[in-house]
């Protein structure tokens, strides 16, 4: 092989590597918040029709479940307590960004509305079921053999959890 054939193709392998390695770290960030920013290009509308579009941005949740709490052996009872134990999925609530132009109608320094709901945490629980059977233990005292009982069934309530926020304003400026 060529020197100069050894060049070009060492500079195109270097630049692969670099595109790469740049589309990789672009990817950390946003899976390292949780979230998935998802811009809305409205630059089309704005210069088709003359005027200034509103601009809009999103951010989409990655869920990510967690590890389900097993069942737990209880003395005294022949299954285990949490038989279909809960699934802890964690992610968040989606976010939005909008500012739009407004037409002087709160005074001259108000000529834009912005709201701003950024992206809340948000943990869950699946639901989950507890039952018991309709034998208990073995007894000594009955020879080893289990007693009758009535059997069981318990629902484990799903569980939410979040704190959601937003921010309203009118100002100058773009």
């Amino acid at each position: 092989m060529k020197p100069t054939t050894r060049g070009t193709l060492a500079a195109a392998v270097t630049g692969i590597a670099a595109a790469v390695a740049a589309v990789g770290a672009a990817a950390v960030p946003a899976a390292a918040a949780g979230t998935v920013p998802v811009p809305v290009p409205l630059d089309g509308v704005e210069k088709s029709l003359g005027m200034e579009a509103p601009k809009l941005g999103m951010e989409l949740p990655l869920l990510t479940p967690g590890a389900p709490d097993g069942p737990r052996y209880v003395e005294g009872r022949l299954l285990p307590d949490r038989a279909l134990p809960q699934l802890p999925i964690s992610g968040g609530l989606p976010g939005l960004g909008l500012r739009a132009p407004l037409p002087h109608v709160l005074g001259d320094d108000f000529d834009h509305v912005g709201v701003d709901a950024p992206a809340g945490d948000l943990r869950t629980l699946a639901p989950g079921l507890s039952v018991e059977a309709p034998l208990t233990a073995p007894d000594p005292k009955n020879f080893g053999l289990p007693g009758l009982q009535l059997p069981r069934a318990g629902v484990l309530a799903p569980v939410v959890q979040t704190v959601a926020g937003g921010d309203l304003g009118a100002g100058p400026g773009r």
